[in-house]
């Protein structure tokens, strides 16, 4: 534990504490808004960085709880301030948020430095916005501690348990081939998400705020609890009380975010069965606290680490379940012997103990290492001539039968053709051939959008194929299921292999032995290279044409280049 600091070290007394003018100044405005002199001076000062928003459901109910982290804070003897910041309400805003999770990075390191900050309470869950929150507070560097929106109540339709996301897709494909009505699907628009709060699944969103809890930047088990639980409420309270003990102790993200938790980290998201999406968040959270973290480490980790978590996509449960089943500290404690249980949390103390106090109240929600949801790996990262950087998949979610598949290619160039041409009777496919989308990478769309659990044809759909071979540079939702590879690195956009795919050539997808080819000869893929011409730029203005610039590739985090590098951006002079 950190000796406590002094009222005069408080970076907050740089605009407060002094006897100039300029101090005198920001007293005087602070106190236009009806807070005493005393309130402020000499106190902690608290940012409560809120991604509260009407379009986003996952966090209508945010704008309450910062209420609770207000009395948590003034409790402790600090000062709340709450600071709006992008709210990136997933399904709703387009044309994708991961082209919006680093200007939320942008947001919250610029929000936090440019004002009297000692503290930072980051609010948010609905997948992008963790890591987004999380990437700009690590740059930035001050305490700072995760609040998670947490998951919607469970859902259920006609004895039937419903998972956001995952059944939207499976009663879509149903609808479609026209085995549900127009009223059954009217009737599960109204009642397949009955509260706020993320996702209640294990994609993104929880996905996201376990790793973020297994980094040690969360209060433990507060990642499960349900949005509309009283005891949300309470953890939110907490948060503010704690906080205010971090900004005294000066536990900072750099003693927390280790080499040691990223890979922590990494051996959950396997136990959890996690999305997807965690590969590219996490390489690049991992970043910006100066870790490398390759892809191979899922790779590895899964193969090592079976599935756990019981929950849908994977499983049969959903979060609501997991929470009463002991949280994610339980399930850390089904694999404590592959953590290093002596990281450091915000709690100030190392993970190990809330691991050591955890218990598991059911094994069927949190099964036995001896009794894994499926001993089919989490995750895998392919190579090959199709993705010399590679690519990802969740096998856990496929169809056994198709991990070994060879096909014949029907390319889409853009989400636009295939959305066309998808369910067009005259098309040439049957359930071997490998569908194949292109234009929907970091660059390409751009933004990545989640477009990699591409529909089956409706003339398959009538005849009862519910899941093909599917590749693509894009993301696929955590909520989604089915044979898809992901995250082709790099992309078509840029000139990747993907690029020269043909319709009709020949695709080999070997998860076994982590390959995905395509048997083109390297003198014929030569001559398509060279009549390969480069797309030209689709915005020449704005954050978009910034972002097509700047951003990586999936195998780095799609981060930006200029966020990644360089010395640490200098504290604000006070004039």
């Amino acid at each position: 534990m950190s000796t406590r600091r002094s009222p005069e070290s408080l970076r907050s007394a740089r605009w407060y504490g002094a006897s100039d003018m300029r101090a005198f100044a920001h007293r005087q405005r602070t106190q236009q808004m009806g807070f005493r002199r005393d309130e402020f001076v000499g106190r902690p000062v608290i940012g409560i960085l809120n991604t509260w928003s009407e379009m986003s459901p996952c966090h209508s109910h945010l704008r309450d709880r910062a209420e609770a982290v207000r009395r948590g804070v003034i409790r402790a003897g600090g000062f709340p301030v709450e600071l709006p910041a992008l709210s990136l309400g997933e399904v709703i805003v387009k044309p994708t948020t991961m082209l919006y999770r680093n200007m939320l990075a942008m947001e919250a390191e610029e929000l936090i430095r440019q004002h009297p900050l000692d503290g930072v309470v980051l609010m948010g869950g609905c997948d992008k916005t963790t890591p987004g929150l999380v990437m700009g507070a690590i740059s930035m560097g001050l305490p700072c501690i995760f609040l998670p929106a947490g998951p919607m109540l469970s859902g259920r339709w006609r004895g039937t348990t419903i998972g956001a996301g995952t059944h939207t897709r499976k009663y879509w494909d149903e609808y479609r081939a026209g085995r549900i009505t127009d009223d059954d699907w009217l009737e599960l628009e109204g009642i397949s998400t009955r509260s706020t709060g993320t996702c209640n699944t294990m994609g993104t969103a929880s996905t996201m705020t376990s790793i973020v809890e297994t980094l040690g930047l969360c209060l433990p088990g507060a990642t499960s609890i349900p949005a509309v639980d009283s005891s949300h409420a309470k953890m939110a309270s907490a948060v503010g009380e704690r906080i205010v003990d971090m900004v005294w102790e000066d536990l900072t993200p750099n003693r927390i975010v280790t080499e040691a938790s990223v890979r922590n980290a990494v051996e959950v998201q396997a136990a959890l069965g996690g999305s997807t999406n965690a590969l590219i968040h996490l390489v690049a959270v991992a970043a910006r606290a100066g870790v490398a973290l390759p892809l191979d480490a899922f790779d590895e980790a899964a193969r090592r680490t079976p599935v756990l978590a019981n929950v849908f996509p994977a499983g049969t449960f959903l979060m609501e379940d997991v929470y009463f089943a002991g949280g994610l500290p339980a399930l850390l404690s089904r694999i404590q012997d592959r953590l290093d249980l002596s990281c450091l949390t915000v709690t100030g103390r190392p993970i190990g103990e809330s691991v050591g106090r955890a218990k598991v109240w059911d094994d069927e929600v949190i099964r036995p290492l001896d009794r894994p949801v499926t001993t089919v790996p989490a995750i895998a990262i392919l190579r090959g001539n199709l993705c010399p950087d590679g690519a990802a998949m969740k096998p856990s979610a496929a169809t056994p039968a198709l991990l070994n598949h060879r096909g014949r290619a029907l390319v889409f160039d853009s989400h636009a053709e295939l959305s066309r041409r998808i369910d067009d009777p005259a098309l040439d496919v049957d359930e071997t051939t490998v569908l194949v989308l292109r234009g929907a990478g970091p660059v390409g769309a751009p933004g990545m959008p989640e477009w990699g659990a591409l529909p089956i044809p409706k003339k398959l759909l009538d005849r009862g194929v519910r899941d093909m071979v599917r590749l693509s540079d894009a993301r696929m939702s955590g909520t989604h299921y089915g044979t898809c590879v992901l995250h082709i690195a790099p992309e078509s956009h840029v000139g990747g292999p993907l690029a020269l795919v043909r319709t009709g050539d020949e695709i080999v997808l070997d998860v076994e032995n982590r390959r995905l080819d395509m048997l083109v000869d390297d003198a014929e893929l030569a001559r398509r290279r060279e009549a390969w011409t480069p797309p030209a730029p689709r915005y020449e203005r704005g954050y978009t044409m910034l972002y097509q610039r700047h951003v990586s590739q999936a195998d780095k985090g799609c981060d930006f280049d200029f966020l990644e590098a360089g010395a640490p951006t200098p504290e604000p002079e006070i004039f």
